[in-house]
C-alpha cells in the first residue's frame, strides 16, 4: 500500500515563500506520477501542479504558473512544492497525491494515492 505524507505547511505573510514537502512510501517512488491539490474552505479542490514520474515532465495550474514550482528527489522519495510571491487566495488545504507512472495530469481521480493534508495560510 502506498502511503503519502506532506510537510511543510503553516502560516506565512503575502508576498512570502514556503516550501511543501511529500514523501510517498510503500512501493518504488521513482515510479510514481505525483501531484500537489488544494482546497480551500466551501470550494472543490484544485489542481495545483504535477510531475511525471522520471521527471521530464510537469504540469501547472494557471493560478500558480510562474509562482510554483513542483520538483522530486528520487533518493529522497520526496517531491516539493516551491511557493513564492503567496497571496491570500492561497490559503488552502494542500494535498499531494501519487500514481502509478501515467503523464502529469491534473485530474484528481486518477491519483489514487493521497495524504491528508498539509494546512497553507496566508495573511494580509
Amino acid at each position: 500500500q502506498v502511503q503519502v505524507a506532506e510537510s511543510g505547511g503553516g502560516l506565512v505573510q503575502a508576498g512570502g515563500s514556503l516550501r511543501l514537502s511529500c514523501a510517498a512510501s510503500g512501493g518504488a517512488f521513482s515510479t510514481y506520477t505525483m501531484g500537489w491539490f488544494r482546497q480551500a474552505p466551501g470550494t472543490e479542490r484544485e489542481f495545483i501542479a504535477a510531475i511525471r514520474w522520471n521527471g521530464d515532465d510537469t504540469n501547472y495550474a494557471d493560478t500558480v504558473k510562474g509562482r510554483f514550482t513542483i520538483s522530486r528527489d528520487n533518493a529522497k522519495n520526496t517531491v516539493y512544492l516551491q511557493m513564492n510571491s503567496l497571496n491570500p487566495e492561497d490559503t488552502a488545504v494542500y494535498y499531494c497525491a501519487a500514481r502509478n507512472f501515467g503523464a502529469a495530469v491534473a485530474t484528481g481521480t486518477l491519483y489514487p494515492y493521497w495524504g491528508q493534508g498539509t494546512r497553507v495560510t496566508v495573511s494580509s
